[in-house]
């Protein structure tokens, strides 16, 4: 059947469970974050131990049929964690009332420490004697539900992004800022592609920029530890999450924390003795509009402040610190180096002695992209933003060339206040990235892929890979269940003379769908067996297979259209049910009630809802990858850049001179033409309007508790 239950809702669920006990324990938020945040980790370190150990001891040399006993390095070598029998998350979750859980997991954490040494003093360990025991035992047995027991791939990474996601927007841990958006990691991941040497983030947070960078080489088949990770990160505590971050991943590197990293956030002290200037990577996402810098103690660093001072105020206070870090960032990297970085939208626009430092910036010719990003991307935030990306080691005939991209109108809802980018807007961007660069290759292959998996997704409504399931014949299925069941007594109503059209309505929607999931089922297995037999490997001939009259388009149209009549086909068949028994059907001979409103399977009108879910869920996917591949094509149709309208623009340096030397990617792309009407996208417009109603029922939620609480401490 399905694959397992989809991973938003196993999030969700998990963090209301573990904020229910939080909220049984009396502890307040903060109190609560480091606690939950290490059980985390050894529940992620445990998966990721189980996922390769098997393959470990499959390698395993043995003498005189025995065999070595498991190291740390063997497990070092798979990006995991080693974790001693009393350190696996089984173990602990087998401990019983009886049992002093918090002594056991402190001993947990103190084993994992003895054998990782940046972890010394880093794990979460005299907190868990502040959570009651019976709470500590909810706890473990929450974070360890049964369908993710057997899960694959790094399940527990995305739990445990969701976590500080979370922690972020309660405010339970400074603010939010230590936590950066996935997305905008990824997307500068994988624009600066780091595939070698050194990574510098010297406002690292939890760790994110490192972690991202280890899995975009694992997706490339490379080595991860060819990274090497340097960080700076102010707050205590967050220092030792990206410790904790970077173990789990099976990852190593020097974050320094404490009072040698709160000097260098005022641009006072020099990180990393040694690091300056031979950084292949940058990546950061610093605090904006840091304010009354001394300049006194950064005045005469030439080095790290190539380009000067970006302004004094009368009180000797460099008021705005945005250009002391984009320069910071600059003079880390070496000759060929390369960095990305989030920054205030403000900056790229400011005036006066800001303009003068980004002018001499702009003029070194290393200003590669600039981004913009719509607001609320941020947990904590709702401005907007834009990323940096500079690169000493441009080509020649892109010298005196800024791409402009402006991503503000790309963006998914995930809840009211929260935006992100999809897995494939993430990937279109980057597409025009390649493009920037001359790697057309890359962007028919992103195209292929697409393709293929709407093609792939097709085949998929016939008959999932997992098992013998067939999503849309099950809902054809059940829905003729429920024709068949109901058609007796339906007879009967007509000869009594009662108005029973809507049972034909019914049955002419059933056959509809019927003919129209034969015809999808043709066409997409004669394009799918086309497209396997010689897929297109030129921008022209994969267009021409999309757009021509029996291509992939067609096939697109037809599942948006079988959606719409399999919803129409149940919508009658549960009206035909509500007429029959509005007449007494429960009452007559000819209808069986069990069948069509019974429990479980039983129950005709639940099952076949539940099939059409599932068809439809399917049948959107059809389309929604050929949108992707139709969003590219509509906008580079020669798989080559070019400017669009609201998007993107390749800029020359004299046009940003005549433009005071503004980097803002919206004031040289335009406006985005509005989309056709026929394009329009009803079912993610209806999601998004859904999303938006969830969010304000909770906060009505919230607000009516909290003023019932105010009432009760007024004595009201």
């Amino acid at each position: 059947m399905a694959q397992l239950e989809n991973i938003e809702a196993i999030e969700k669920r998990l963090w209301k469970s573990a904020d229910t006990l939080r909220a049984n324990s009396e502890l307040a938020s903060n109190e609560y974050f480091l606690p939950v945040m290490g059980l985390i980790f050894l529940r992620h370190a445990y998966s990721r131990f189980l996922s390769v150990k098997d393959d470990i001891v499959a390698t395993l040399p043995s003498r005189s049929g025995k065999t070595r006993e498991l190291t740390k390095e063997d497990f070092s070598k798979k990006s995991a964690i080693y974790l001693k029998p009393e350190a696996q998350f089984d173990y602990l979750i087998a401990l019983t009332d009886a049992d002093n859980r918090a002594e056991a997991i402190i001993h947990a954490m103190d084993s994992i420490e003895a054998d990782y040494t940046n972890l010394r003093n880093q794990l979460p360990k005299q907190e868990y004697n502040n959570i009651p025991n019976d709470v500590l035992g909810m706890l473990l047995r929450t974070l360890n539900p049964d369908e993710l027991k057997k899960a694959t791939g790094d399940i527990f990474g995305r739990i445990y992004e969701y976590f500080l996601t979370q922690f972020a927007d309660q405010g339970a841990h400074d603010g939010g800022e230590f936590f950066t958006p996935v997305s905008l990691v990824q997307l500068i991941v994988n624009v600066l592609e780091p595939d070698h040497g050194k990574i510098f983030d010297p406002a690292c947070g939890s760790g994110g920029m490192f972690v991202q960078s280890a899995h975009f080489m694992e997706r490339h088949a490379q080595d991860p530890h060819e990274l090497t990770f340097y960080g700076h990160e102010k707050n205590r505590v967050t220092t030792r999450l990206a410790k904790m971050n970077l173990a789990v991943h099976g990852l190593e590197g020097n974050v320094e924390g404490g009072e040698a990293a709160i000097t260098y956030y005022t641009f006072a002290q020099e990180p990393h003795e040694g690091l300056f200037g031979t950084a292949d990577y940058v990546m950061a996402n610093p605090p904006f509009n840091v304010d009354e810098v001394d300049a006194e103690k950064i005045k005469a660093d030439k080095r790290r402040l190539p380009f000067g001072l970006p302004g004094v105020n009368k009180n000797k206070k460099v008021s705005n610190a945005n250009y002391l870090w984009i320069q910071y960032f600059y003079s880390y990297l070496n000759d060929t180096g390369r960095a990305g970085f989030v920054m205030s939208s403000q900056a790229s626009s400011a005036g006066r002695d800001e303009a003068k430092v980004r002018e001499q910036l702009v003029k070194t010719g290393h200003v590669d992209i600039m981004v913009d990003i719509r607001g609320n991307f941020f947990y904590t935030r709702t401005v907007p933003c834009q990323l940096w990306f500079l690169n000493k080691n441009k080509p020649a005939y892109l010298k005196d060339k800024v791409l402009m991209l402006d991503a503000r109108n790309v963006y998914r809802k995930v809840t009211r206040k929260i935006y992100d980018f999809s897995p494939e807007q993430q990937q279109n961007l980057t597409a025009v990235v390649w493009l920037y660069r001359g790697e057309g290759a890359r962007f028919i292959a992103l195209l292929q892929e697409y393709v293929t998996r709407a093609l792939r997704e097709a085949e998929h409504c016939h008959q999932w890979p997992e098992d013998d399931y067939e999503p849309v014949a099950e809902v054809i299925a059940q829905l003729t269940k429920i024709k068949i069941a109901t058609q007796p007594f339906m007879q009967q109503l007509k000869k009594e003379g009662v108005e029973a059209d809507t049972f034909a309505d019914f049955a002419a929607a059933l056959t509809l769908v019927e003919g129209s999931w034969k015809e999808f089922d043709d066409v997409a297995y004669d394009l799918g067996t086309e497209w396997e037999k010689k897929p297109l490997r030129s921008v022209k001939g994969i267009k021409t297979f999309i757009e021509r009259t029996d291509g992939l388009h067609q096939v697109a149209e037809q599942s948006r259209n079988l959606i719409k009549e399999i919803d129409l086909a149940y919508k009658l068949a549960t009206r035909v049910i509500e007429l029959a028994e509005a007449n007494n059907a429960k009452d007559s001979e000819l209808w069986d009630n069990t069948l069509l409103n019974g429990r479980g399977r039983s129950n005709l009108r639940k099952t076949a809802d539940e099939a059409r879910k599932l068809a439809v869920e399917q049948l959107k996917q059809v389309r929604y990858f050929y949108k992707q591949a139709h969003w590219l094509l509509s906008r580079f149709p020669e798989g080559k850049l070019c400017d669009v309208e609201g998007l993107v623009k390749l800029v020359d340096i004299k046009d940003i001179e005549a433009a005071d030397w503004s980097l803002t990617p919206g004031r040289y792309v335009g406006v985005a033409p509005e989309e056709v009407d026929e394009d329009f996208d009803f079912e993610e417009a209806l999601r998004d309007i859904h999303i938006e109603l969830q969010g304000l029922n909770s906060e009505a939620i919230e607000l009516a508790a909290k003023i019932a609480r105010n009432f009760e401490e007024l004595g009201v």
